[in-house]
């Protein structure tokens, strides 16, 4: 196939060269990809006064990957481990010491992470080590990739959690095989406590060299062990945890197990003496294991698989009993699916995480559309380079060619090579989620990350393209994983198409997954968005909808009904009731209708809400006051004055905060009119009610009339019209990777802002480097160099303090919702104090 075009490097990113310390590059290396795209890898550095090693932990987001989170691990011997749980938001990391460390983060920043609870095996080193499983696993049918409803092409698969708790809740915890013959399991309670229990494998307990863990629908635990060596069997065993008084119980039995093909080939006989690899597909698919047997420059791979299989019977007992001859018995038995020629030495293996379903009709559709994420495993060798072969077939599907392995000429040059000294190669390899991206980690510590074209460099037309990448964006909106890795993928000439069939494919779902996704897909239209530079007066639009859905949903929930048992609606629903039933101009008579005592709130809640509250007038004063000058769709805002729903929700807001400035007139929006009489609310209210009425049904959407554009052109001598702070600064990486060029970055270093098209369209709608900053969800002024310390949003880049100024329950109510995460769903980091 097309290899050349299939894999490309998208950036690297080393260490600054110390001359006092360095990274050890004889020792192995592990990295772990999480689904919210934050990758977690190991370097040990070398003191050269101590004669020790320190074993470090680094943690960066794809994104920012020079803002590294290195922490000092603690572990006394080299760390063999590292597993991030199904949420992406705790690490475990284990040792050659049998100590095990869960590290989860602090105050919910991706660059701040601190260990809090742990197990051992004294001495033991650990060698396999795994999450329990949650009970959830989806299946996404590329057959059904042209479905309308998301229940048929990513489908609910029926799997057990490995244990559960009362009610059927899945507990948390962790299992791990050492290199004794020890399975060790530990169990988070609820309470924080952890149980830990250690049983052995069986009972002859022999050396396990290398292990992995899988889990099977039935709730049970698969464990997978080798010896090291390739004439002894590979050895697997079924694990079953239960909790019983309180103590965790571990019971094992011995399953089938299996001997490489190559030791029993004349041919190959004595050629791979030692088991390198020994990896179970994928987590949650115990009936298939890739095995690699080695040798000192060479390898090769093969792939098993578990049958059921009939027992033939011999034929005096069917004469003695026609029942047995009818039935036959089934017992197990491992099968060799596929095996390569003799490789280069395999120094890493990456296994795609995309649940894709592999029946033969998917296979084919993908096969026939050339959609093949979660279809190819890759392989690392010892020479640079990476393949990526079918996870069935083991065939190459794509070759990526390191820079120390040029693509074979002739044997001279092949001969040179060898003798140049140690090559270069990725020691730890993780696919991404959707299997869009790779990350590779060298001897060196220096950290690659790849590319890989969803049709393996095959040349698709466009509409096919389109198709992929958006039936991977929504399995992303479905599970709620980060879409980092697709955007990868996204040239500008996609954007507007993408967006909008997001849109289409997302109207065709039911109103209650709508309800859900509802917020998923304006966080995700906004980040393809900001790929074009005829898009992101778009972005500006996508994140005042999040702002101002959110400010909707807190403002509501602060009203309270009168009468504790009132069984109708709550006052926020009989708000939104009667605000679209009553389609009056005049702010006062749709007032009128509502039960003021609901809105009855303590005075300083209400002035803790007055920057929100400013924002929402500002805001709808810029709307308004830009509906004249609409003949380019360029400027920020132009979505709302065609979007009912949205100035539905103004509309409801201007209600509330109108009553609430009758209680207390400081909350009220500041505005600067030319005249001291005027009733400035009033005024907006009557307009954007006029729009409102324009657009309120979706199917019907009239265009405003000549007078209220008149009106709207006056506002201007009427009112001052604010400045609204659009966007916050774009420091991330993923557009400047568009134009294919390789990125080079620094561990600790930010790059400097490189100037191209997308990122001068962007400083239009951006805060100049000098002027005061702004807190973007509590809408505070920072100052031109803050003082506070601050967090940003790893997605879309918006800023706010840490420590909250106010301690009202309001504000507190407010920060609850951007707590873990930010509005756009992204993770929040910290920044440095002199990020100004």
């Amino acid at each position: 196939p097309g290899a050349g075009g299939a894999m490309d490097l998208a950036y690297v990113c080393e260490w600054e060269k110390k001359p006092k310390s360095n990274h050890c590059p004889s020792i192995p290396l592990v990295c772990a990809w999480s689904c919210r795209n934050l990758i977690a890898f190991t370097t040990d550095l070398k003191n050269e006064e101590e004669k020790d090693l320190t074993h470090m932990v680094h943690i960066i987001d794809t994104e920012h990957p020079w803002d590294v989170y290195s922490v000092n691990s603690g572990h006394t011997e080299v760390i063999t481990c590292l597993e991030w749980d199904q949420s992406g938001s705790r690490l475990l990391s284990a040792d050659a010491d049998g100590h095990i460390k869960c590290w989860s983060m602090t105050d919910h920043l991706a660059n701040s992470w601190e260990n809090t609870v742990g197990s051992m095996v004294e001495g033991d080193p650990v060698v396999a080590l795994s999450w329990l499983h949650n009970g959830v696993k989806l299946a996404l049918h590329v057959e059904k990739s042209g479905a309308s409803n998301f229940g048929e092409k990513f489908s609910r698969v029926k799997f057990s959690p490995s244990l559960t708790l009362f009610g059927g809740k899945p507990m948390e915890g962790w299992i791990a095989v050492t290199i004794s013959g020890l399975v060790t399991v530990s169990l988070l309670k609820p309470n924080g406590q952890v149980l830990t229990s250690t049983e052995s494998l069986c009972r002859l307990r022999c050396r396990v060299a290398l292990a992995d863990v899988a889990f099977t629908g039935g709730g049970n635990i698969v464990v997978a062990t080798s010896d090291g060596s390739s004439t002894s069997p590979v050895q697997f065993y079924k694990v079953c945890v239960s909790v019983v008084n309180e103590k965790c119980k571990i019971d094992t039995e011995i399953l089938p197990s299996l001997f490489m093909r190559c030791t029993t080939d004349p041919a190959r006989k004595d050629k791979y003496p030692a088991i390198t690899h020994l990896k179970f597909l994928a987590r949650d698919m115990s009936e298939q294991v890739l095995l690699c047997a080695s040798n000192q420059n060479s390898s090769i791979v093969e792939c098993w698989s578990l049958r059921k299989e009939g027992l033939p019977v011999n034929n005096i007992f069917q004469q003695i009993s026609p029942v047995v001859g009818d039935k036959q018995p089934m017992i197990l038995k491992w099968r060799i699916l596929s095996a390569t020629n003799d490789l280069d030495r395999v120094s890493a293996v990456a296994l795609p995480k995309l649940p894709i379903s592999l029946t033969n009709t998917d296979l084919k559709v993908a096969n026939d559309t050339k959609f093949f994420p979660g279809l190819g495993l890759a392989l690392a060798f010892h020479d640079g380079s990476v393949h990526i072969v079918h996870r069935l077939s083991l065939q190459t599907m794509a070759v990526f060619y390191g820079s120390s392995s040029q693509r074979p000429v002739d044997e001279q040059t092949i001969k040179r090579q060898r003798t140049a000294g140690p090559l270069v190669h990725f020691k730890a390899m993780q696919l991404s989620w959707t299997s869009l991206a790779l990350a590779g980690i060298d001897s060196h510590g220096k950290l690659s990350m790849l590319r890989i074209s969803p049709s393996m460099g095959h040349v698709l037309d466009m509409n096919m393209s389109l198709r992929h990448l958006l039936f991977l964006l929504e399995y992303c909106m479905v599970t709620g994983y980060d879409w980092w890795d697709i955007l990868l993928h996204v040239q500008p000439s996609m954007v507007q198409n993408l967006v909008e069939k997001l849109h289409e494919e997302y109207m065709r779902q039911n109103a209650a997954l709508q309800q859900v996704l509802s917020t998923r897909i304006v966080a995700m239209k906004a980040s393809l968005c900001k790929l074009s530079s005829s898009t992101i007066a778009r972005v500006c639009d996508y994140h005042a909808k999040l702002f101002l859905i959110a400010i909707s949903c807190t403002l509501k929930s602060l009203l309270r009904p009168h009468f504790l048992n009132t069984p109708d609606k709550s006052p926020g629903d009989r708000l939104t009731e009667i605000c679209s039933k009553i389609t009056d101009i005049d702010i006062d008579k749709v007032m009128i209708n509502l039960k003021t005592e609901e809105f009855v709130l303590e005075m300083n809640t209400l002035q803790s809400l007055q920057q929100l509250i400013q924002w929402v007038g500002d805001f709808v004063l810029y709307l308004l006051a830009s509906l004249p000058n609409q003949g380019s769709p360029v400027r920020p805002g132009h979505s709302f004055l065609r979007d009912g729903a949205s100035l539905g929700m103004f509309r409801e807001l201007m209600v509330v905060i109108r009553i609430w400035g009758l209680l207390k007139p400081s909350c009220l929006p500041v505005y600067t009119a030319t005249s001291d009489t005027q009733d400035s609310m009033s005024l907006l209210f009557r307009l954007l009610t006029k729009l409102w009425l324009c657009c309120r049904e979706e199917n019907h959407i009239t265009e405003p009339d000549d007078t209220l554009i008149d009106e709207c052109c006056l506002l201007p001598s009427q009112l001052l019209i604010p400045n609204i702070d659009w966007l916050p600064i774009n420091d991330g990486i993923i557009s400047k990777l568009q134009n294919k060029q390789l990125v080079r970055l620094q561990f600790g270093k930010a790059p400097g802002l490189v100037g191209h098209t997308v990122s001068s369209q962007f400083d239009a709608f951006v805060r100049a480097p000098g002027q005061p900053k702004i807190d973007h969800l509590r809408r505070l002024h920072l100052g031109a160099y803050p003082t506070e310390e601050c967090k940003s949003c790893t997605r879309c880049g918006c800023v706010t303090m840490l420590k909250s100024p106010n301690k009202a329950t309001a504000v507190k109510q407010w920060e609850q919702r951007w707590i873990k995460n930010c509005l756009c769903g992204g993770l929040w980091r910290r920044m440095p104090l002199s990020y100004s």
